[in-house]
């Protein structure tokens, strides 16, 4: 079997280096998709037309590959957050999360070009927060960390520190859920291991 390209529809350097961990090199492809356009109020479901919009943007650019579509939302009590506009939201959104509960969704879209097939998938994991003084939301906040992250904590950086523990799946708060995405391509016939030699 032909092993297609694979494709990654996004500009987040945690998820590339996600995939190159397990052994798969992805063209970087970022879709420029303008998700202000999607206004959904839950959260799976939000995720998931994102990152199908995403993956579906770049997709008539390639006769034969793989192109993965995600997006990543942290809910807390129902309410979704993404990327914080700037620092005072930032620290706003920490003083809501210090000491709380969060859900991190991510959806994981793969088209197959060249089966002409989609797959689309949510993951969840739930995110216990330390509790922080406002002394240490205003440092982390001043790293400029939290301005790039779904949710406004990397679990790969500083962000860590405040996280007490985790529930589901560890990657798929970083943005991409591996144990998620072997699936997907065993559903599309493929292998992880099929990019090892690529």
């Amino acid at each position: 079997m032909n092993i297609p390209q694979f494709i990654l529809a996004s500009a987040s350097p945690a998820r590339r280096r996600l995939l190159q961990t397990v052994g798969i090199e992805p063209i970087v492809k970022p879709s420029d998709f303008d998700e202000s356009q999607i206004q959904l109020s839950d959260p799976g479901e939000l995720v998931q037309v994102l990152a199908q919009r995403k993956a579906e943007t770049i997709a008539p650019q390639f006769a034969s590959a793989l192109i993965m579509g995600c997006d990543s939302v942290l809910a807390i009590d129902g309410k979704i957050h993404g990327k914080p506009a700037d620092a005072a939201e930032a620290i706003a959104r920490w003083q809501l999360m210090q000491g709380n509960i969060g859900d991190l969704y991510t959806g994981h879209v793969l088209i197959d070009t060249s089966q002409n097939r989609t797959l689309v998938k949510c993951q969840v994991t739930r995110v216990y927060f330390a509790k922080m003084s406002d002394r240490a939301i205003q440092a982390y906040v001043a790293t400029g960390e939290p301005l790039k992250c779904a949710g406004a904590f990397a679990l790969e950086g500083f962000g860590s520190l405040f996280v007490e523990k985790i529930e589901g799946c560890h990657s798929n708060v970083i943005g991409l859920s591996l144990p998620l995405l072997r699936q997907m391509l065993a559903e599309l016939g493929y292998e992880v291991t099929d990019y090892w030699n690529k």
